[in-house]
């Protein structure tokens, strides 16, 4: 399972050995392979001190972010005409750049974890939305019927139709926040922080670091892949049905 994915990175490793020895690129502009590794091991303790922060902030707006989302997909399932209302809204607030709505809330949070998890959770909020509300409403019209014939209460409509058939739409929505979870938390950190992956990233850039910046996005990128790989994970162990 694992065996083609770890083919296809090493891969892209050997195509970046490539191009950085065929094109002679400076080290202050790409780094190879090799000088990259060494700086991720030589600044370990770094790269580790600041890796928790940011790791907390992206769980933390990950699991808010992901509960509001579905939470509104539920409400706006059950009643069209609070949809009909604030959906647009809800679509109307996701258009605003995360870089531009990042300032307003450290000015409401403070330079805290706290603005950093509600931009995350801000970023994942939207597809779990979009993707949960299209899942909860991908009933056919004769199991709704059938629920009808049946007597079931609203409750039983929700818990034995419409979850069960939205849980595929709903894991999708989580692995794209997984990803952008961490994009979130980093975003954030360029704005202000004094620990985190995003301002190890923008310390390392001002000071011509390349090395370190270069190992920072690695860093950050293997928080991502990790997130990602634990949804995956879970969606396997709980819609089991899917694959008979």
């Amino acid at each position: 399972m694992w065996l083609w994915p770890l083919v296809g990175f090493a891969s892209l490793i050997l195509l970046w050995q490539v191009v950085i020895v065929g094109f002679g690129v400076r080290p202050f502009i790409a780094p190879d392979p090799l000088t990259v590794g060494s700086a991720i091991w030589e600044n370990r303790w770094l790269l580790w001190d600041n890796l928790w922060p940011t790791a907390a902030e992206a769980i933390g707006g990950f699991f808010i972010g992901n509960t509001v989302g579905f939470l509104l997909a539920t409400l706006f399932v059950h009643s069209r005409r609070i949809r009909s209302l604030y959906f647009p809204i809800v679509v109307l607030f996701n258009t605003i750049p995360i870089i531009a709505l990042s300032p307003v809330l450290i000015l409401i949070f403070g330079l805290t974890m706290s603005s950093k998890v509600a931009i995350a959770a801000i970023i994942c909020m939207f597809p779990t939305l979009v993707n949960t509300l299209r899942g909860l409403e991908a009933v056919s019209h004769s199991e709704m019927e059938l629920m009808r014939i049946l007597s079931a209460s609203r409750p039983e409509v929700f818990f034995r139709l419409r979850l069960p058939r939205s849980l595929p739409f709903v894991f999708t929505a989580l692995k794209i926040a997984a990803t952008s979870s961490v994009i979130g938390a980093i975003v954030s950190e360029w704005v202000g922080a004094e620990r985190g992956i995003g301002m190890l990233i923008i310390q390392s850039t001002f000071d011509y670091r390349t090395e370190l910046l270069y190992a920072s996005i690695a860093v950050s990128s293997a928080l991502a892949l990790s997130m990602f790989g634990l949804v995956t994970l879970l969606e396997r162990y709980i819609v089991r049905w899917r694959d008979n």
